[in-house]
């Protein structure tokens, strides 16, 4: 590759989470905790999704792919994580470093993406509700997720090239737990400065064109919701896409901020790569779970289907 040629950096430091021993030791226990949580949630509701017929509706299909993509945001940076934890010497190679910015992109990427969709399908079943098995047909379902996936490859591959022909001579050192661009550039001895804006740019255009998409949903849905005269139907109108409101605040919010804000290292940094690497995929599963009837319910029928069938 050509960075090769240039750079004589083979590995970057990791500064991780704390130098303490004890303190990395509770930090082990607590997100090896979270990380199989995060996988026993998602693939319980993977599982639920799939095994009951109830579900198999445009809601629930989406649901199962952020619930896929969720374990492996997860997977991309918990793992190392505790790895580090465990490790005296925190490094990781340029390849590794570049190709975990890649995955990041491509997982947040596709999880933005997804969650516009789903913004869009609330919309379509609150505000069209007699047209909405037409509007939101199998095949217009595939395609939103295939096009998530195929939009978000394109700015991951993007945003890895602007780190490719990086030159990285003398420091070494992330101050982080991860490899993330914001953290990787002040590093390089290139000028990066018009890396800075591609990136800025990117995440711009990129958060723009999944949030607009569902700020103008919401908007269509408060008003709808604002028409209907029961108390009732307001409620059971609005408990349909809560659980989905919520999950994009957590992840728009932490996600922008970690992007737009200049580079500290400061304990903000991490906060909010964690918050949207590591507990938002915990969160969604139980979010989507506690807060919807249909679930739960499909929950119930699940494992008391398997209780029956070990009996």
């Amino acid at each position: 590759m050509a960075w090769r040629n240039h750079s004589i950096i083979t590995e970057f430091i990791l500064t991780g989470l704390s130098d303490d021993p004890h303190i990395q030791a509770l930090l082990f226990v607590l997100f090896l905790g979270i990380y199989l949580l995060t996988m026993m949630g998602n693939l319980m509701l993977l599982l639920v999704i799939r095994t009951d017929s109830r579900l198999h509706t445009p809601m629930y299909f989406f649901l199962s792919n952020l619930s896929f993509l969720d374990l492996c945001f997860s997977s991309v940076t918990v793992p190392k994580l505790l790895k580090d934890l465990l490790s005296e010497k925190k490094t990781i190679s340029v390849e590794g470093c570049l190709a975990q910015v890649f995955f990041v992109f491509l997982t947040a990427g596709t999880e933005a993406f997804l969650l516009s969709a789903m913004a869009y399908d609330r919309y379509a079943a609150i505000c069209h509700p007699l047209l909405y098995g037409q509007v939101m047909s199998s095949q217009l379902c595939v395609r939103l997720v295939l096009a998530s996936w195929g939009l978000a490859s394109l700015n991951s591959v993007i945003i890895v090239l602007l780190a490719i022909n990086l030159d990285f001579c003398e420091a070494q050192t992330i101050h982080h737990y991860t490899c993330e661009l914001p953290s990787l550039f002040p590093l390089s001895c290139s000028d990066i400065s018009i890396n800075i804006d591609i990136l800025i740019c990117s995440t711009l255009l990129h958060g723009l064109g999944t949030f607009l998409p569902i700020f103008f949903s919401y908007a269509r849905i408060v008003s709808t919701i604002l028409r209907i005269t029961s108390t009732s139907g307001r409620s059971k109108a609005f408990s349909t896409c809560s659980s989905h409101l919520i999950a994009v605040i957590l992840f728009f919010g932490s996600g922008l901020i970690r992007y737009l804000m200049p580079t500290s290292g400061s304990s903000l940094d991490l906060l909010s790569s964690l918050q949207y690497s590591a507990v938002t995929p915990l969160l969604n599963p139980l979010i989507y779970s506690l807060k919807n009837v249909e679930v739960k319910a499909a929950v119930r029928r699940t494992v008391e289907k398997y209780l029956h069938y070990f009996r």
